[in-house]
């Protein structure tokens, strides 16, 4: 039968962390002053970011040096295993070979870590002494209350007030770090309170509660800001799954044909691919598929226009060029709390955009479906956003049996569902809903996004 599991020894971490931009065939469009429309330098991101940060956002040299410290840290459960789906390939009855990069080993359960406790660091070495941030499904909120944690740093975390309420048990692992969780929209901030008072049963959004997270940043000295999803250095930080990935793939031999993975702000995703997509870039590889795997309540990719937009409901950070479903735009309530945003990371939307990537919607019972196929073959319960990166998979997979292709696939798995129970018990009692493209309510954010030459 062969291997199964492929591991690297912990000396094997990556040193560095591989910049796209290096490689992209045309510049990344700059992020926009709002109000005269003009790209913004990086002074004006200094008042919620630390500078060791905003050089890797603005930066576009090839690899960035992973310091000791944080390397250290990322011990404690990197590197992470590469599993060959054996099983599930046996049940699907396909010629296709199917590999998963399992992040849901990391102490909070998933990717979120690997630019959790490299923030952390950076704002420790410039003397912060608290961050706040915004969370979905609770997966960055738990990772950032770790890597505070770690670092000796205070953490408020504004959670999205329909997960806040579906999934008790992230705020519990929060708590248990020592961060503060409050659901958003909330009496906190002034832009809470403005949004109850509009609509006191507001489900809230992560656009919501990012306006939120920066204005409590911003109206206090001693704090900065973190971003667990779409911003530049962000998706860096996550490279390390896809540098790991890659050496294990030699390892068993192969080279992936598709790689999926589930997105709702960019970053497991492009952690994953981008060290693969540079084959693409170079044309060493230009037969490559990467394919995003997101939710049809919230269709971002699939349906969002690629234009400059906000990325908060309040409108409080730089315009972004990104596909959009409008900063006003709530979602519905879908569970995957991780994938309910209005935007996508610029990088991973640039090249959507271009055609080096693709991507996919699906509804909420047929990924639970596949995600239920997935754990009776591979054990593994995940959680519901990683469970439309199996959707993909699983499609692919039976597409290779009806064409007889012996394809290789790799996906991210980004993370346990452990904490999602929840959802997979409304799943499994027929009791969770579908919600159709809200295109009306989509039609009418876009309205609101700026207008740019």
């Amino acid at each position: 039968m062969g291997e199964t599991k492929f591991l690297l020894d912990e000396n094997e971490i990556p040193k560095a962390w591989y910049n796209i931009q290096a490689d992209l065939p045309t510049p990344l469009d700059p992020p926009l002053n709002p109000a005269t429309k003009e790209p913004i330098g990086p002074d004006a991101l200094a008042r919620i970011f630390p500078l060791g940060l905003i050089k890797q956002e603005v930066s576009r040299e090839r690899w960035i040096s992973i310091p000791e410290e944080v390397r250290d840290v990322y011990r404690l459960w990197r590197p992470t295993p590469l599993y060959r789906a054996k099983r599930l390939e046996k049940a699907l009855k396909t010629p296709a070979k199917i590999y998963y990069k399992w992040e849901g080993v990391s102490p909070p359960g998933s990717h979120k870590p690997n630019t959790a406790v490299a923030q952390a660091y950076y704002n420790m070495k410039e003397g912060v002494r608290r961050l706040t941030t915004e969370t979905g499904a609770g997966q960055w909120g738990s990772a950032l209350a770790f890597g505070t944690m770690l670092f000796d740093l205070k953490c408020t975390i504004y959670m999205v007030k329909v997960s806040y309420e579906q999934k008790p048990y992230r705020r519990v692992m929060m708590e248990s770090w020592g961060a503060e969780c409050i659901p958003s929209p909330s009496e906190r901030t002034q832009y809470g309170k403005k949004v109850l008072k509009e609509d006191s049963k507001c489900p809230g959004s992560l656009g919501i509660a990012i306006s939120e997270a920066i204005e409590d940043a911003a109206t206090h000295d001693d704090t900065k800001y973190s971003l667990g999803s779409v911003l530049n250095h962000v998706l860096l930080h996550q490279t390390i799954v896809g540098l790991e990935a890659k050496k294990q793939m030699d390892m068993a031999g192969d080279y992936p044909d598709v790689i999926f993975g589930c997105v709702g702000g960019g970053s497991n995703f492009s952690g994953l691919v981008f060290p693969f997509v540079a084959d693409k870039l170079t044309g060493e590889k230009p037969e490559l598929r990467a394919v995003s795997c997101e939710p049809k309540a919230c269709p971002t990719l699939t349906k969002g226009p690629y234009t400059y937009d906000f990325g908060d409901t309040a409108q409080t950070t730089p315009l972004l060029k990104m596909h959009t479903l409008g900063h006003s735009f709530v979602p519905p309530p879908i569970h995957s709390g991780g994938l309910r945003y209005h935007g996508d990371a610029p990088l991973l939307c640039k090249l959507t955009n271009e055609k080096y990537m693709e991507a996919v919607a699906y509804h909420q019972n047929e990924v639970f479906k596949a995600a239920k196929i997935f754990a009776q073959a591979e054990g593994f319960i995940v959680a519901p956003e990683t469970a439309h990166a199996v959707k993909g998979v699983i499609d692919e997979a039976l597409k290779c049996k009806e064409t007889k292709k012996e394809k290789v696939i790799l996906f991210n798995n980004s993370g346990h569902g452990y904490f999602d129970l929840g959802a997979w018990d409304a799943f499994l009692h027929g009791k969770l809903v579908d919600y159709e493209y809200p295109a009306e309510q989509v039609k009418k954010a876009l309205v609101k996004v700026p207008k740019v030459k």
